[in-house]
């Protein structure tokens, strides 16, 4: 088994401060709507925005970060063994089959992760800031008269905050429960802490499509 250094540090960093806040958010945000009581209305309306917009500026960070070593390239939609990967989630796993998929430096995730990815980056996200920054404002705009002029309701836009929320909620239990399922319950969460992965196959190399080591990697 190989050791390979997959995720960097500000990755590691944007990935851990993203999930914490995020659930932070979740406690918080799901007892503003009344589910339950945690800290308190006002505590946990105030935690819910000072976490919002600590994560609105680690989105930006992780946007420009994303786009200057080329990382956004981890998110290009692939059909590339996707039905393998599928059936391995679905039947493989309970059979101890191998994973069809292989990481390596130049392809982090595999094709149903970049779905997932890519669908949190380019439509949850979006939805939570969009929703979350029309309520937080709804007063000016309503007395500006915009919110009647673009045939917003306080309650129509909750909704849709709500419905993004659990979008989240439902994204974040299978990435969590995605996580143990490496070689060992911890080697995913592990690999996220320190940076180095450990790979059943050799480094560098792709898996040709029955999931058997392939060509070698492009390296360009």
């Amino acid at each position: 088994m190989a050791r390979v250094y997959i995720f960097k540090r500000f990755e590691r960093f944007w990935h851990w401060t993203q999930a914490a806040l995020i659930v932070l958010m979740l406690l918080t945000g799901f007892e503003v709507h009344g589910t339950y009581l945690l800290f308190g209305w006002e505590k946990a309306a105030n935690l819910h925005t000072t976490a919002a917009w600590t994560l609105i500026g680690l989105w930006v960070f992780a946007i420009f970060w994303h786009f200057t070593p080329g990382e956004w390239k981890q998110y290009i939609p692939t059909t590339d063994r996707i039905l393998a990967v599928m059936r391995y989630y679905v039947v493989g796993i309970f059979t101890d089959a191998p994973h069809p998929f292989r990481v390596t430096r130049l392809s982090k995730h595999n094709p149903l992760q970049r779905l997932a990815y890519l669908m949190v980056k380019l439509f949850i996200n979006p939805l939570i800031w969009v929703s979350g920054l029309l309520y937080l404002y709804y007063n000016d705009l309503a007395t500006s008269g915009i919110a009647a002029l673009a045939g917003l309701t306080l309650g129509a836009i909750a909704l849709v905050h709500t419905a993004a929320a659990f979008m989240m909620l439902v994204f974040l239990t299978g990435h969590i429960y995605l996580a143990t399922t490496g070689h060992t319950p911890l080697a995913h969460i592990k690999a996220m802490i320190t940076g180095w992965e450990d790979l059943d196959h050799e480094p560098g190399r792709e898996p040709s499509q029955d999931g058997v080591r392939g060509e070698p990697a492009n390296a360009s």
